[in-house]
């Protein structure tokens, strides 16, 4: 699963032809809006909104301000989701926990009549089917959160989880391939658990970042879930065998589900975008209503002038609620405004494509190196994840030192990624683009020596960079996206980078084919494979956007700025 790292959860909602969003998420009707301007002054303003409004929890689509849910409730919300995801988001990625415990309760073996190989080969297929499903669920999951809010999506989740405990559970009495099936929907329901819980970072706006990296972590240590199952699978003798543990595993979907349905928000938080855009919208009227409504002030009977000064009150509220909630100075707004240029300033690239067309985006060069970037580092990733036992065994030629490797590994796998989330943001805001880029080149190849050594050494620091190395790059790739591509365009083109990646990842099961039975065992030619494709292909991206980087570098220094849409 990639993580993603944004200062806050900025969503896109076309706003319905029907009529005009209002301050509170109501659309004003534009019958009305005629019908006003047909009398000589509007008794009920377009733009006046009731004070309470009972409807505006119907549209499941629409965001509110975290201002009119109390305090404890968003921090229990907050806490509640990082549980959540602490036991839902990504526990399909402890997959080299597992692994060992279903090898020793005979998965696949009524398939393979007992042999290893065999074994391997459906495991890790298992292991590669849902982690595909992780990165292409992504853009549908998405669709719904915008559509149907974060509750309908928890719920969702629930049911996906459900079903692949229950698979899992019943895997050898089903009459087809359940552990795969049941494995892929745990895979599912992942993403509707952690993508939905994206928007809580705007309940507490002056602590979003803080907010998004504890949930990244979360996602992170859910890997640690099999690696406690196959401790306690050790501690009973087998006793507590994988049927027990995925049955006793329905209780998370359950609870889960309990606190959808009562204290986790029904709709989206608004960014702080909208709630600046709700500040600075005109208490009354639109400038572009023409002045025989626009200025109606002076014709209104008393009754109008009650409604407005409720209204006027109200919206005075609200913006007190607001800019408590943001902690809005201008010097504030003015010091964070130079650190967001520095910061843009100091990648090098930021705007060079913002405005370009989704479709130009993808066919340029900065779309196409990245994406095949992303399709080699994302299978290697994945690759090494899944057969990290076997390697070392052909390597070392010895169970027990390959057994020591991969228990270090299943332990460092999630703290890798809660140590280093901290560190990231700080890279990424204070380096440039290139720089960010020829360092993820250069860890990669470093991965790739380290795995091909037949040293305990290399080994355990290749480990180390590893699981340090997971969390940075799929970060830096969804930050050189918003830099290089812009956030109007965010969603549909670091979509599709992700979901290309995930489909090709089927190419694992090739690279199992080769490992196994083309090259006999030996994991030294498919890890070389890899190397040099990543090599290669890093090359090529470094070296174009350097180029690119300094030519715009030439061009700003000119006096050719680049503006908000990364025009010059």
């Amino acid at each position: 699963m990639s993580l993603q790292r944004v200062g806050s959860l900025e969503t896109f909602v076309n706003v319905p032809s029907e009529g005009r969003r209002s301050r509170t998420g109501s659309v004003s009707s534009v019958a009305a809006s005629e019908r006003a301007r047909k009398l000589t002054f509007n008794p009920l303003p377009e733009s006046w909104d009731p004070v309470f409004d009972d409807d505006q929890d119907d549209h499941l689509g629409q965001s509110v301000g975290a201002f009119v849910v109390p305090q404890w409730k968003r921090i229990l919300q907050v806490v509640v989701m990082v549980i959540f995801c602490l036991f839902a988001a990504g526990i399909v990625f402890g997959y080299a926990a597992l692994k060992p415990v279903l090898k020793k309760e005979g998965a696949y073996q009524d398939i393979c009549d007992g042999g290893d190989t065999c074994v391997e080969i459906h495991l890790n297929l298992m292991f590669t089917v849902a982690a595909v499903a992780t990165n292409v669920a992504a853009l549908p999951v998405g669709a719904i959160l915008d559509h149907y809010g974060p509750r309908v999506c928890g719920i969702i989740g629930t049911m996906l989880l459900s079903i692949g405990a229950l698979f899992m559970s019943f895997a050898r009495r089903m009459p087809f391939d359940a552990f795969l099936v049941g494995y892929l929907f745990l895979a599912l329901g992942g993403p509707f658990t952690y993508i939905s819980s994206f928007q809580l970072s705007n309940a507490f706006p002056r602590r979003s970042g803080l907010i998004l990296a504890v949930l990244t972590g979360a996602f992170d240590a859910s890997s640690a879930l099999f690696l406690v199952y196959r401790i306690i699978y050790g501690k009973t003798g087998g006793a507590f065998g994988h049927r027990q543990f995925f049955l006793a595993y329905l209780v998370v979907p359950l609870v889960i589900l309990i606190f959808q349905l009562t204290i986790l928000p029904k709709q989206s938080y608004k960014t702080v975008g909208e709630m600046i855009e709700e500040i600075e919208a005109p208490v009354f009227s639109d400038p572009s209503d023409p002045p025989d409504v626009a200025n109606a002030d002076d014709q209104v009977d008393e009754q109008t002038a009650l409604l407005r000064e409720e209204q006027r009150e109200h919206h005075e509220s609200v913006v007190h609620d607001i800019e408590e909630l943001l902690g809005s100075k201008k010097a504030d707004k003015g010091r964070q405004a130079r650190k967001e240029e520095a910061r843009n300033e100091k990648s090098g690239v930021w705007g060079v494509m913002h405005n370009q067309t989704a479709w130009e985006q993808i066919c340029s060069p900065w779309f196409v190196l990245i994406c095949l970037f992303t399709i080699v580092q994302m299978t290697r990733i994945n690759y090494f994840v899944a057969t990290i036992r076997p390697q070392y065994e052909a390597i070392f030629g010895s169970t027990e030192r390959a057994v020591e490797i991969n228990n270090f590994f299943d332990l460092a796998l999630p703290l890798g990624g809660i140590i280093s989330i901290p560190f990231i943001g700080a890279i990424l805001d204070h380096t440039s683009t290139v720089a960010v880029l020829a360092t993820l080149v250069a860890v990669a190849t470093t991965i790739g020596v380290l795995g091909v050594l037949p040293y305990a050494w290399a080994a355990y620091a290749n480990v180390v960079l590893f699981v340090l190395y997971r969390p940075f790059y799929y970060t830096a790739v969804s930050d050189y996206s918003a830099k290089v591509f812009g956030f109007r365009t965010f969603g549909t083109v670091y979509g599709t980078i992700i979901c290309l990646s995930g489909l090709l990842n089927f190419s694992q099961s090739a690279l199992d084919y080769l490992f196994h039975r083309t090259f006999r065992g030996n994991p030294v030619p498919v890890n070389l494979i890899l190397l040099v494709l990543g090599l290669v292909i890093g090359v090529c991206l470094v070296g174009y956007v350097a180029v690119r980087a300094r030519f715009l570098s030439s061009k700003r220094e000119a006096g050719y700025g680049v503006n908000g849409r990364g025009e010059y």
